[in-house]
């Protein structure tokens, strides 16, 4: 009974700190059913209250909602003081005498971020800082070039991504133009968590920049700039943005690439924080594109591109013999790979080809034969962006990194133009995109890749699975024996630790399992290497990949059963 009490004082505490009408009256309303009996909504305000939303590399992100546990006004609040302090003192500690820090902001068109990018503004101003806003809802690509070109101390992007329409999100980054790493993140924490009310942030009523289109237009320009101006155009294509707020910007960008403007599916091509076309706002799950494979059935172009709601990932989608097929993320990434060492792009201090711990090896193998540097990194755009001379990097998610040196992040809009160069190119030669692909088998051996997720509805549900795994490691999987495990959480080949098993197979094939970062569920990556015996042996090849990544994918469900 002690245990409500103190609940129903801690929620009290927040109502009346919190400075939105609209998640006051929702509080209320949950204060009163739980004051009158309501088992349901005790165990609701116990969740909002079970602690202050994880401030981490990712920044923050979770569901919409009144409470410490959600994305509202009051916890942005919070984060934007506890960043700016820890910007302040930084500058200080490097003996920077500006008056605060700059801090450039975007938003997408998720409910809210509008409101959320506003309230950043006014904490940054409010201590002295410089805050500078993008005009309207654009792409996360867009936010990451700014910081350097901004010459900004620090960059907010309020976004979810590809998450479900009930979430938003806070994404840092530092003035480098990358995501935020440890230590940082539990810089900001603290700061964050040294913040005792919403009360006691001073935050402006005005005074911040909101900026014009010309951050707009420098990133158009950066972003044409990948390609060859000599290369081919003659190319259609079909787009989707998913409802996100990639539309305009990639249409535009193909349009001062000298490509026809791309057909978009129109009934996902305007901004919709309720993405009413889709179950899951991600090209990656079963049917998000399904509209864009529709539209392709009908006009017959020579690629489909899909964005997810920020832009940031790209998704391609090809014909292979009649049907449309989805590329895989590894597919696709090493696609630009073949294409940045082919058009010369990698080399001299550029000359690091980089990939995540999950994503295939196919790319190590294309940059030993090149003469290139590869480098394994671990999962998420925070580590890959940082790669000293980095060239390309990408993450099988399909996140693509093709020009580090204006933005060291995934871009979903310069990975659209770079695939688009390399499908016209292969256009005018009588080639295809799939026939690169058996080209790179052929010389480097079949690297199949199959994935799944278990998903939960509490987070605690994944920690007995992983115990399990790192105490009683299989001793083989799917009849193939295992040579070798590792517990990535005690750092592997000088990668930081991470949350996450890997099993290699004697035959080469490769698992690992780990936590979403982002997501409540746990993830599993299967990879099959097979060496190929000529052309004439690479269905045969494929074939033998398929039927390991099967034979090992059913043991794996199996073992990651909650």
């Amino acid at each position: 009974m002690e245990s409500t009490t103190d609940l129903l004082a801690q929620a009290r505490a927040w109502l009346d700190d919190d400075p939105d009408e609209t998640t006051r009256a929702e509080l209320a309303t949950l204060l009163e059913r739980v004051e009158g009996g309501d088992h349901d909504a005790q165990a609701e305000l116990g969740d909002r209250f079970a602690g202050f939303l994880e401030f981490g590399t990712a920044g923050l992100r979770g569901a919409l909602g009144a409470g410490p546990n959600r994305m509202n006004r009051a916890v942005v609040i919070r984060t934007a003081a506890g960043l700016t302090a820890y910007l302040t003192k930084r500058l200080t500690a490097e003996g920077d005498r500006t008056p605060g820090p700059a801090v450039v902001i975007g938003f997408d068109a998720r409910h809210n971020s509008d409101v959320f990018a506003r309230d950043t503004a006014a904490v940054v101003e409010a201590a002295g800082g410089r805050a500078m806003v993008l005009p309207r809802p654009l792409p996360t690509p867009v936010l990451a070039f700014a910081i350097r070109h901004l010459g900004a101390d620090a960059g907010v992007m309020v976004t979810a991504s590809h998450n479900p329409p009930q979430d938003n999100g806070y994404k840092v980054y530092l003035g480098d133009g990358s995501q935020i790493v440890p230590p940082a993140d539990t810089d900001i924490s603290a700061e964050i968590a040294a913040v005792r009310s919403v009360a006691e942030v001073p935050r402006a009523d005005d005074g911040w920049v909101t900026l014009g289109d010309e951050v707009l237009e420098a990133y158009l320009d950066a972003a044409v700039a990948v390609l060859d101006p000599a290369s081919p155009r003659d190319l259609s294509v079909v787009h989707t943005a998913l409802h996100g707020v990639g539309s305009d910007v990639v249409l535009e960008a193909f349009r001062r690439a000298g490509f026809a403007t791309p057909a978009p599916v129109v009934s996902q091509q305007q901004p919709d924080p309720d993405f009413p076309t889709v179950a899951f706002p991600n090209p990656e799950e079963a049917g998000a594109i399904d509209a864009a494979l529709e539209l392709a059935g009908e006009l017959r172009p020579d690629l489909v591109i899909a964005n997810d709601p920020d832009a940031d990932r790209c998704a391609l989608a090809v014909d292979d013999h009649g049907t449309w097929r989805m590329l895989r993320g590894d597919e696709v990434g090493a696609l630009l790979g073949h294409h940045v060492i082919q058009r010369g792009r990698a080399g001299g201090d550029r000359d690091v080809l980089a990939r995540s711990i999950v994503s295939s090896r196919l790319l190590g193998a294309m940059a030993e034969a090149a003469g290139l540097r590869a480098q394994e990194t671990l999962t998420g755009f925070k580590w890959i962006g940082r790669v000293e001379g980095l060239a390309y990097g990408y993450e099988e998610a399909l996140g693509y990194c093709v020009d580090p040196a204006r933005v060291p992040d995934k871009d979903g809009v310069t990975a659209a133009l770079l695939a688009a160069e390399l499908a016209a190119t292969l256009k005018a030669e009588g080639r295809t995109l799939l026939d690169v692909l058996d080209e790179l088998a052929v010389r480097h051996g079949v690297h199949q890749t199959d994935a799944f997720s278990v998903r939960v509805s509490d987070l605690s549900q994944l920690a007995p699975v992983m115990a399990r795994l790192r105490e009683e490691p299989p001793a083989d999987l799917g009849g193939t024996t295992v040579t070798s495990t590792v517990d990535l959480a005690a750092g592997s080949e000088g990668l930081p630790p991470t949350d996450g098993v890997r099993f290699l197979l004697e035959d080469s094939t490769r698992v690992i399992v780990r936590p979403s970062g982002t997501e409540p569920k746990l993830k599993v990556y299967l990879e099959a290497v097979v060496p190929v015996d000529g052309a004439d042996g690479l269905a045969d090849a494929r074939t033998e990949a398929t039927r390991r990544l099967a034979a090992v994918r059913a043991a794996m469900e199996e073992l990651t059963r909650v």
